[in-house]
């Protein structure tokens, strides 16, 4: 087949290598000629994906993937075009911001071909792939959907890192406009995939088909919203259990002992491209979802607690030369979205604190570009707050943070017997009565 990715991101490239790898034609398409440059010379444009860099040095040069940033070049002729464009969502007032997927669809659909199969992979409010995109692209390309091309939504369910691993683990669930888009999107991935084995699932591993579209855009809405939910129920009760001198972690060891239970970690922050955004796309089809509105609402409360519990243990912060360890929203991947780094930055900056920042993933012109002030391991500082849970992070010590007199560990990457004659909290663990 001839397929075409749009948008070749952090998703989107591992997602056209794997169909290069099956055996098929991929361009990929991407405004950023920058990373248009890097794919077509074999190399990876950023770092930290398994896999990615060998994979692409075997599939450039064997014309199996290519890049470009011209649509009318990519997209007329392909079998397939799969959609990765970001959506964002405003930090105000939690509404899908549809730009760059708008000019993304407008751009295929004027270069769209009779008998293309177009599946957007973005994750999506319910009910968007029928109500926008269909009559977009049907009015811009002149093509009627389930006669001339069909569309679908098949959600990406994968994890930065560890990318080709999670497409040969989990169910790709896809929904169609009509039954025959559906087919012919099982067909597709079935083409393009391949699946482990799964005896802990209730059917065969593989392409799952769930009905409709709608079904499709709320199961992914709904998985990732859980785990925002359970997160804000981990930290509920990792608050009060910090409050009562219990270990909220011992906790969360006896109760998920019995199958039914299943609670997640509490932490400093929620980051990344996902958790913090999806909640706030269901919640614009069903604003009424009080509880993932609370549950988003204790999430973002969480930096702030946990630089009060700095606060707390210094008698204040007005002064004090603090460290931010980790501007990652998670460990051992370079990236900043939505990271914990920005609020935790920002709560100790309004309570008097001079701030610094460090990251073993970033060198310190980046650190300054996001207007945080370096750090480097040391210099002399009042307190430490582990806000990403980096692999170094674990093996600090006092003399690695000179004049530190207390530390409070985020992400609970670091042992209390590491640091003798410093204060050592871990967000969820409170002091014995």
């Amino acid at each position: 087949m001839k397929i075409t990715v749009v948008a070749l991101g952090k998703i989107g490239l591992p997602l056209a290598v794997q169909f290069a790898s099956m055996g098929h034609d991929v361009v990929g398409v991407d405004v950023n000629q920058q990373i248009v440059d890097a794919v077509n010379a074999g190399s990876e444009p950023f770092p930290g994906e398994a896999e990615l860099a060998e994979r692409l040095a075997e599939l450039v040069p064997a014309g199996r993937l290519r890049a470009t940033s011209d649509y009318g070049d990519a997209v007329p002729g392909s079998d397939a075009v799969v959609v990765v464009v970001p959506l964002f969502v405003d930090d105000a007032t939690w509404e899908p911001d549809f730009g760059w997927m708008d000019s993304a669809t407008r751009s295929l659909a004027e270069h769209l071909t009779p008998g293309t199969l177009v599946s957007y992979e973005t994750t999506l409010p319910v009910g968007t792939t029928r109500s926008r995109w269909k009559p977009m692209i049907e009015e811009i390309s002149g093509l009627r959907e389930g006669d001339d091309f069909h569309l679908v939504f098949s959600p990406e369910r994968v994890l930065t890192g560890r990318v080709f691993a999670d497409l040969r683990k989990y169910p790709k669930l896809i929904g169609g406009l009509s039954e025959a888009g559906a087919e012919r999107a099982r067909e597709f991935y079935e083409a393009v995939l391949t699946f482990d084995d799964r005896p802990d699932l209730d059917r065969a591993n593989g392409v799952w088909d769930l009905g409709s579209a709608e079904a499709a855009e709320m199961a992914k809405l709904a998985e990732t919203t859980y785990r925002d939910v359970n997160i804000a129920l981990a930290n509920e009760f990792g608050r009060f259990a910090a409050a009562n001198g219990i270990d909220v972690h011992q906790v969360i060891d006896a109760s998920n002992s019995q199958p039914y239970s299943h609670i997640h970690r509490p932490g400093i922050a929620v980051g990344g491209h996902c958790i913090p955004v999806y909640p706030r796309l269901y919640l614009w089809t069903d604003p009424e979802a009080t509880v993932v509105r609370t549950a988003r609402q204790a999430n973002m409360q969480m930096p702030s607690y946990t630089v009060g519990l700095a606060a707390g243990a210094l008698g204040g912060l007005e002064g004090k030369r603090v460290v931010v360890l980790g501007a990652s929203y998670r460990g051992g991947v370079k990236e900043t979205a939505f990271s914990g780094v920005f609020p935790t930055v920002e709560a100790l900056r309004e309570a008097g604190a001079e701030v610094l920042v460090h990251d073993p993933m970033y060198a310190d012109e980046e650190l300054a570009g996001y207007g945080f002030t370096p750090y480097h391991l040391g210099e002399s500082v009042d307190a430490a707050i582990v806000q990403a849970d980096h692999r170094d992070y674990a093996n600090l010590s006092p003399q690695d943070l000179p004049g530190l007199q207390v530390i409070v560990d985020g992400r609970r990457i670091t042992s209390s017997h590491t640091w003798s004659g410093v204060q050592h909290l871990t967000v969820g663990v409170g002091a014995p009565n």
